[in-house]
Formats: C-alpha cells, structure tokens, sequence
C-alpha cells in the first residue's frame, strides 16, 4: 500500500511514493526538467497556465509509477502540497478563465493597500491577522476591476491545490487553511470573512465547499484515473500551501516549532498557539493545517486547536543564486559555486548584496526595492565574494525577518529544514547558525513527501501524526558557531544599516 504526494511549485510538479507501512520514500520524479515558464505581461507581473500543472502532474505522475515499479492500483491514498496565494478562475463548467496570477505576482499590492485603509488597519489585523495586501483577494480584485467581463463569468475561485484537486475528483472545493492565505478567513468569528467580501464586491457564492484539511475531499474520477494510471475511487485526503506543508513535512505542528526552506523564495515558518500578527504585517499568519477552531464538517470530538503558521517571506532567495550562475559563473554547478564562495572569508571582505530583486517583498511593507550590491572594490573583490555575499545577503534577510517573529513570541532557537536547495550549501546552513545563534536540523524529507504523509492521515491509514512522522529521518545538525560569532554579527549590522 502506496500514498501519493504532489508538490505544485512554480518550477516543477513533483510526484512522491511512499511506502505506507514503513513510511519510506519509494521514489520521486518532477517534470518538467527544466523551469516553468512563467508569463510576466508587465513589470511585476507574474501568470502561469494551470493546465500545464495539470500536465506536468501526468508526466510526473507516470514516471514516478514507472521508476518505482508500483502499480497505480496499489496506491491507497493522495495528497497535494501547492504553491500558496496564486488565483485560479473556473466557469460553471470547470474550464478555466484565464492563467492562474501567482504569488510572486505584484500588481495587487494598491488594491490590498486601499483594503487595509477602508476596512480598518485594527478590523483586518484582529480579523484576518493580515493587511489584505498582496493576496489572492486583491489580485481578484484586481481582475474585478480590469477585465469585469470575465469577472462576470466566474463561478468559483480556487487556490492552485484546489484546481489540481479538482482535476483529480470532479470537485471544486477548498480548506480553511487556503481561506486563510487568501485573506477570505476571519479568525475572530470562524467563518468567511464577510466584510471583506462586501468591500471588494464579492458574492460568497464564488468559494468552494470548505473542507477539514486531513479528511477525504473527494475520489479520483474515471477520466483522470486513465490519464493518470491509477484506480477508481483513490481518496484525495489532504492538501496544504507549500509552506504550511513544508511544516506538516517536517513534524512542526506545535506552538514554538519552526521550519524553514530556502528554494526559488525562502521561507521561515513558526507556530503561534494564539492568534497573533505582526500590526505592520511584514510576516503574515495564516491557519495551520491542524488549525480546527472554525473548521467546518470535521469530527465533533475533535477539539478546538487553535494553530496558526506565522510566515516570513524572502522572494529574492534561490533565485539570486540561479541569476548568479546564469550571468556572473554560466560554466559552475551549484556545488562549485558554493566551493569558490568558501574562499572568501566571512563578511565577503566588506561586499554586501540586498537579495530582494523578485518583486515585492513583505517583510519590507510590500516595496519592491530589487537587487543591490554595496561596498564593492575593484582590486579586492572577485566572484568568490560575489557569490559568498550573495548567501550572507539572503540569510541576514532571513535574520531581520526573523527578528519581527521574535518579538510575536516566536523564539527561533531550533530550525527544522529539509536538506535542499539553499540547505545544501555549508556557508548558507553555518551562516544561519551564527547569526541567529539557531541549532538547524536538517532532515531527509521535501513537501511532496510531506503529502504523501498527510495524505495518509486524511484517510484514517496513520491513526495519528506520530505514527505518520515515525520514520522522519534526521540527517545533521548545524550548531551555532561561537567563534565565529563576532564576524557574523559584524557583517550582519554593516549589512542591517545599509537596509
């Protein structure tokens, strides 16, 4: 018996089996093999086809069956990690409207903006826990206002797990925990957020049924069983944003715990036990995925946890390393990059990068400051600097980020990350260690795992979370390193002052 999990990036889709009983990875595949194209009209812009998700879910999906050995039909259950934020319009008969508008896409930021100020900072931050901002209701907003003949035409709206969940059972539904990231949930009343829907001109009509995060939200139908290769009737049982799921993956569901992950945009995601914000909103709080006040047709045994993810937000993370190696050093691996940066001493000698070239940045109250490079001498600095900054620069924007959660209570003394992506550099792990003063554990898990997992606890095949993340797999810690403690601290005030 096999569970299936999907990770909807905005890069790749990937496929996860893994083995129920022993909660071992079977086998992973992603597609396609080079980035997803993303459509970006104008400046700030930032649009992909859902269809090509769907796609690339097939591709994937078939390899992984292929690679494993494992018959579709032996596949007990699915689970479905997305990236968070993006819109996705569908008609009344299930075709799209138009590209799905995703979360680094910017143009929205006014609209939110204006939401926060006609709403009431103090109603948004008490009932949302979040200024509108740039979320997935303001960027409907935006198409209410632009193209309001297809505004006309939509019959529900949907977060990009909930149009791949609906593709695999017919369905069209959501949870409260994508409510939430939309900014369509209010905390104080548990329910959709009425007012909001008024100011922008929303009919509620236009959200999907909302079901409990791990429950079975529907079965894989017969048309997408034959595209995909599997069986009938398979339960969909649990769907989460990327990072919600990155935590699911990595067993933070408690207040106190913190995860991170470091990839295209990075990420450091805590647990709050009480329904906290920050008043300027430069971290954001959503419903975790085993937040349950306000849940609707869940067990009425359950009790009412309150469980809210607080998210800090760095977009200009990997993709500064990806823009390095495609204009400053096109003939490294990733693995060179970070050999040649390890020769240049802590501090970069004095070169400091500001990584927040992809868009609006939240933690910087939505300003889109881009990209920039101080300090830099002529006869002193070369690319062993360039790339070592670089790293420094998205850590240090991880740490000032990570002050703010602080002061939300959230104490960052243990940080739990998949070895991937950025983890994968020793100067990027042993950076963050020493400025945050942070023990870093790094585990062999990645979210379309982590679905896979959920997915077994949304249909009933783990009697719990413990026997689910019985097998997470440690791989190293990284311990804060003392000696160096000064140097960090040095190149992270010189890089802080020139924020």
């Amino acid at each position: 018996m096999y569970l299936l999990g999907y990770d909807i990036g905005s890069s790749s889709v990937k496929a996860s089996l893994v083995d129920a009983q022993s909660g071992k990875r079977v086998a992973s595949a992603f597609y396609p093999k080079v980035e997803m194209k993303i459509i970006s009209v104008n400046a700030g812009w930032a649009e992909q086809e859902p269809e090509d998700w769907w796609k690339n879910l097939q591709q994937a999906t078939s390899e992984v069956l292929k690679i494993s050995g494992v018959q579709g039909k032996e596949v007990a259950a699915i689970g479905i990690s997305y990236q968070m934020h993006g819109l996705v319009l569908v008609d009344k008969d299930q075709k799209i409207l138009r590209p799905s508008i995703i979360w680094c896409d910017s143009r929205a930021v006014s609209y939110g903006a204006a939401a926060f100020k006609n709403l009431g900072e103090d109603w948004c931050l008490e009932h949302l826990l979040n200024s509108p901002g740039n979320f997935t209701a303001s960027k409907l907003a935006w198409v209410k206002d632009n193209e309001p003949e297809l505004f006309s035409k939509i019959d529900k709206i949907m977060l990009p797990g909930d149009y791949i969940a609906m593709k695999l059972t017919g369905i069209c539904s959501t949870t409260v925990s994508g409510l939430s990231e939309g900014m369509f949930w209010d905390f104080r009343k548990g329910c959709i957020a009425g007012p909001l829907l008024k100011y922008y001109g929303f009919s509620n009509s236009i959200i999907p049924t909302i079901n409990p995060t791990f429950s079975i939200q529907g079965e894989v139908t017969e048309s997408a069983a034959s595209l995909l290769g599997l069986k009938i009737g398979i339960p969909v049982s649990y769907r989460a944003g990327d990072q919600p799921n990155n935590a699911l993956s990595l067993n933070v569901l408690n207040p106190g715990e913190v995860a991170s992950t470091a990839g295209t945009s990075g990420v450091v995601y805590g647990v709050n036990g009480s329904p906290n914000f920050d008043p300027q909103s430069r971290v954001n709080s959503f419903a975790h995925v085993n937040h349950t006040a306000g849940v609707p047709n869940r067990n009425r045994n359950d009790s009412e946890l309150v469980r809210i993810g607080v998210l800090l937000c760095i977009n200009g993370t990997g993709i500064l390393n990806s823009w390095l190696r495609s204009k400053v050093v096109p003939e490294m691996s990733y693995e060179e990059m970070n050999i040649l940066a390890s020769k240049s001493p802590i501090g970069a000698k004095g070169l400091s990068i500001l990584p927040f070239g992809n868009g609006s940045e939240r933690m910087l109250n939505n300003e889109n400051r881009g990209c920039s490079m101080y300090g830099i001498q002529f006869n002193v600095h070369g690319q062993a600097e360039m790339l070592r900054a670089a790293q420094e620069g998205i850590v240090f924007s991880f740490a000032y980020g990570m002050e703010v959660m602080n002061g939300m209570g959230i104490e960052t003394k243990l940080i739990r990350a998949g070895m991937a992506n950025m983890f994968l550099s020793p100067i990027f792990r042993e950076t963050l260690a020493g400025v945050t003063g942070a023990t870093i554990e790094l585990y062999d898990t990645d979210g379309s795992v982590g679905a896979a997992r959920g997915a077994g606890i949304g249909a009933g095949i783990y009697k719990n979370v413990v026997e689910a993340f019985a097998s997470l797999q440690k791989l190293s810690v990284v311990e804060p390193d003392i000696q160096n403690k000064e140097a960090y601290q040095t190149a992270y005030n010189r890089w802080k002052n020139l924020l």
